[in-house]
């Protein structure tokens, strides 16, 4: 028989997370000073409820192949004929005068380098719509999945996105001092939202407004509804245009009016923001009719609409769905252009219009 031996200690071998995230330092709190403070409600109207942040269903793109082809095909055919007309007018130079045929060739050379300057805008244009899209669908696929490398790499590059913009240069800050810090993948992203869009978004519900503004003013005192619809029209391809310039996705002529044409298709696809008519039909019917004159009332309208674009439009450009950010609802513009109208013209009760003196 062996002797008894003593009791002694054994070291346990670590095992490793099967996720392969390896911990750098133990886990330990964080500081609320790192985390960046952003007041995104600009409509000063307390007590307002703001609507539920539901992520838009996708706007399904239909490419038709038969249409591709045969727009190709008479964009080439086009290109063709300015090229023979374009060859046959620098030859019709040179046979009267060298130095017109030698013009005629310097000003088509100056049209090729414009024609080629303005297709690469157009095109880069195009690239950061398609940019806009991909960090959309990255983002949601980073909070569903919640996949931590995922989660880094769209954080990455929605940092690199917006990084232009001076409005997120306190989130860019408070997002490398965090750096490590958050594990949880959902939860990196989400508080990437809030230090990186909640200021841009602050600014487009500023500019939504302040659109909504300018409308429901000048259609509350043009003499033609013809004008009114080419005001707002205008206002709305504007808005749109700033928007975008906001978010980091500055199209060209041809990505504005893709991006037109995916507001449209938001707008039609979209009940949330559509639900919002029958409240501001009602509100104006029941309450501020009787205290805003009926011209006032068509301007509170007017720029009601162009509020939902503005809406709209912000859902479409804007880099990532909303989830830790409550999505901009219609009945904060509708207080906001309530209260700006009775500021404008306050109706006279004893003449039943809107006073021009306050007006």
């Amino acid at each position: 028989m062996m002797p008894p031996r003593k009791p002694a200690a054994f070291k346990l071998k670590e095992d490793k997370p099967e996720s392969g995230f390896a911990m750098a330092r133990p886990p330990r709190a964080i500081s609320p000073d790192l985390v960046t403070p952003v007041e995104t409600d600009v409509f000063e109207q307390e007590g307002v409820e703001h609507d539920v942040a539901v992520p838009p269903p996708p706007v399904s793109r239909r490419r038709s192949t038969i249409g591709s082809i045969f727009f190709a095909a008479t964009g080439l055919l086009v290109s063709l004929a300015i090229g023979m007309w374009v060859d046959g007018l620098i030859r019709d130079m040179f046979s009267r005068s060298d130095w017109l045929g030698w013009f005629a060739s310097a000003v088509t050379a100056v049209a090729a380098v414009a024609f080629v300057t303005i297709l690469a805008r157009e095109l880069v244009g195009l690239a950061r719509l398609n940019s806009v899209e991909k960090l959309r669908a990255d983002g949601l696929a980073a909070v569903t999945s919640k996949d931590n490398r995922r989660a880094k790499a769209f954080v990455a590059d929605l940092t690199g996105f917006v990084s232009r913009r001076p409005e997120t240069a306190a989130g860019r800050r408070a997002m490398n001092d965090l750096q490590g810090e958050i594990i949880d993948g959902p939860d990196l992203v989400r508080l990437a939202e809030l230090e990186l869009l909640a200021p841009l978004d602050a600014r487009a519900q500023e500019l939504i407004l302040n659109a909504a503004k300018r409308v429901s003013v000048v259609t509350a005192v043009s003499p033609r509804a013809l004008f009114d619809i080419a005001y707002v029209l205008f206002e709305a391809g504007r808005l749109i245009r700033r928007l975008a310039e906001l978010y980091g996705g500055r199209p060209g002529t041809l990505g504005f009016v893709r991006l037109i044409k995916d507001v449209l298709a938001h707008l039609a696809v979209t009940g949330v923001v559509a639900a919002g008519d029958e409240f501001v039909h009602q509100v104006l019917g029941q309450g501020l009719a009787a205290r805003l004159s009926a011209k006032l009332g068509e301007g509170v309208v007017n720029g009601m609409m162009t509020a939902r674009i503005g809406v709209a439009a912000m859902e479409t450009v804007r880099p990532m769905h909303f989830h830790a950010v409550k999505r901009p609802g219609m009945s904060d513009f509708l207080a906001s252009l309530t209260r700006f109208a009775k500021d404008k013209g306050v109706a006279d009760p004893a003449r039943g219009k809107a006073n021009p003196e306050q007006a």
